[in-house]
């Protein structure tokens, strides 16, 4: 293959400048002009052409073994993502210990338990048993797995573990062996989670929460025998230096990396301020700490489609989830129903309804054929439903109605406090963040951040200037790809795999998510896709054109000893 004529954007940081490329046998031959003929040949004439993204934080842990397209993520210039993020996934795993997996994946991660009853072949019962079913299988992109910490410790420890019961020192050494069998294997890391908004399907705390920091350091250590092997934790950080500690102790005591989300809350203002200083500081002292921040608000959508919305605990609306779609809809545009469901109380709200369900200052109704994603104030339901004069709730009704009951409300939790962008500027701009989080995999009826890769182009290059477009693809490719030792990507070099995205950048545009119904057993899920991506190109091979999937598939699982070099 030979691209002709594009504005080259290497990945390294360096300017653009104009060049051609030769691919052979998956992998950037020359870099130049006059490089002859090919069997194939693209002219990029007044494109960008970029290291295909490195996506490291999605949770592909179920639809890898189900799916050969890891939409929304590659959608969206992906062309490696590393899953097993949060301690969550299916591996390894007792046949008893199933259903707990899935309630716990379900509930962190709100995948379907429908879907992953119906879509899991349960082939393997050890994690490198795991890491085989997805190496036999074929992808658009490259996906790496992380061990997660949940499945690591029901595994070791049964029903205990459920419970939360401290580890023995017996518990400790089962925990380990398997952490190294897993790295051995191709596992590029372990992640746990200590997060009190991470519960199992039934509202319960996950195994791993809280769990002693002896025990964190214990595994952590393990990563000491397996080069580029990373630690990867989410934490409430309730006692910031303590929490970060964890992470500092396990890359000095191992010589890993470690990695962190970092986002600006509402309820927390300061504290992205504060790790981003731990970070500065255990880099400065020789650790290798990495903040994974979102590039946008962190949001959740709502909608009589999707996973939550106002109405999602009343009792009649309850009674009317169990129906098909056009006909659930058709039921709630009756005037009864809805008087019915407006004058209701919530019946066992959801954690996260009961904190935002009645904020309507902040959530936005998305109009129009574009979504928004840094709405203004006088975009608010409030605002809206005061301009209308009618309560907000009875607003929110009758707008979700609309579009054949597909609108969506946009409520943004972090990142955009009092509708500042400041925060998200200073997350980006720091010397150890990645952008990442998109979540791909996950939150398939809340949340559709895949297109969060797009969102850095359009919105803060193109568009405030915020960043150049060196520094925004240094950032989507060979900064992640460094974090987890991805030597042979993430830069478009001489000898690389040929990892590449073609872009118009004036025409790249973020389409409007779609609720679709496509995983197992029917069930539904976010897709989001984008326009002015005119090829992504996996190890050589045309996986997207204009953001159509073709019949290639040259993505696979990667080991950890596989891109050492």
């Amino acid at each position: 293959m030979l691209i002709c004529n594009g504005c080259v954007v290497d990945g390294t940081g360096a300017p653009p400048f104009a060049a051609d490329i030769a691919v052979l046998d998956g992998r950037i031959a020359a870099i130049g002009h006059q490089l002859g003929s090919a069997a194939q040949t693209i002219d990029a004439t007044g494109l960008l052409v970029t290291p295909g993204f490195v996506d490291v934080h999605t949770h592909f842990d179920g639809q890898a073994t189900w799916d050969e397209l890891l939409w929304p993520t590659s959608q969206q210039g992906v062309t490696t993502a590393v899953m097993g993020n949060c301690g969550v996934g299916f591996a390894p795993c007792r046949p008893e210990d199933r259903d707990t997996l899935i309630a716990l994946m379900e509930g962190v991660e709100d995948i379907p338990d429908t879907a992953l009853h119906e879509g899991l072949p349960w082939t393997w019962e050890s994690f490198p048993e795991y890491l085989n079913a997805l190496g036999a299988r074929r992808y658009d992109i490259d996906i790496a797995a992380l061990l997660p910490h949940g499945p690591l410790r029901v595994y070791a420890m049964g029903e205990r573990a459920v419970r939360r019961e401290p580890a023995s020192e017996q518990d400790l050494q089962t925990m380990q062996q398997l952490v190294q069998q897993g790295l051995a294997a191709g596992a590029v890391g372990l992640s746990t989670s200590r997060t009190m908004a991470h519960r199992s399907k039934s509202g319960d705390f996950t195994p791993m929460y809280q769990a002693v920091s002896h025990e964190l350091l214990q595994l952590g250590l393990c990563l000491k025998n397996y080069p580029n092997s990373v630690f990867q934790m989410i934490s409430d950080f309730d006692d910031t230096e303590q929490e970060f500690s964890i992470l500092s102790r396990v890359s000095q005591d191992s010589g890993r990396a470690s990695t962190l989300t970092v986002v600006q809350y509402p309820h927390k203002p300061q504290l992205h301020r504060e790790l981003l200083q731990l970070i500065t500081q255990a880099n400065a002292d020789g650790q290798r700490i990495t903040g994974q921040v979102l590039n946008r608000p962190v949001g959740v959508l709502m909608g009589f489609e999707c996973s939550l919305n106002p109405f999602s605990c009343k009792p009649s609306y309850e009674a009317l989830a169990h129906l098909p779609p056009a006909e659930r809809i058709r039921a709630l545009g009756d005037p009864a129903t809805r008087r019915r469901i407006l004058g209701e109380q919530d019946r066992q709200p959801h954690l996260f309804m009961a904190y935002f369900g009645h904020n309507y200052a902040g959530m936005y109704p998305w109009q129009g054929d574009a979504p928004v994603y840094l709405p203004q104030p006088e975009d608010c339901v409030q605002a809206q439903a005061d301009a209308a004069g009618v309560p907000p709730l009875e607003w929110l009704y009758d707008f979700m109605l609309g579009n054949n009951g597909q609108a969506l409300v946009y409520l943004p939790m972090a990142n955009y406090l009092n509708h500042d962008c400041s925060a998200l500027h200073e997350l980006l701009s720091h010397a150890h963040t990645v952008p990442a989080l998109g979540d791909g995999g996950a939150h398939v009826g809340t949340i559709c951040d895949g297109s969060a890769t797009t969102f850095l182009l359009t919105e803060w290059v193109r568009e405030r200037g915020l960043f150049s477009i060196e520094s925004a693809v240094q950032l989507l490719t060979q900064r992640p790809a460094a974090l987890y030792g991805f030597h042979d990507r993430g830069t478009l070099q001489t000898g690389k795999l040929a990892d590449i995205n073609l872009i118009d950048l004036q025409a790249l545009k973020i389409l409007p998510p779609q609720i679709v119904r496509d995983l197992p057993a029917g069930g539904k899920r976010f897709l989001q896709g984008a326009e002015g991506y005119r090829y992504t190109i996996k190890s050589g091979q045309i996986t997207y054109q204009d953001g159509v999937a073709t019949s290639a598939l040259p993505g696979k699982l990667v080991r950890r000893s596989e891109h050492t070099a």
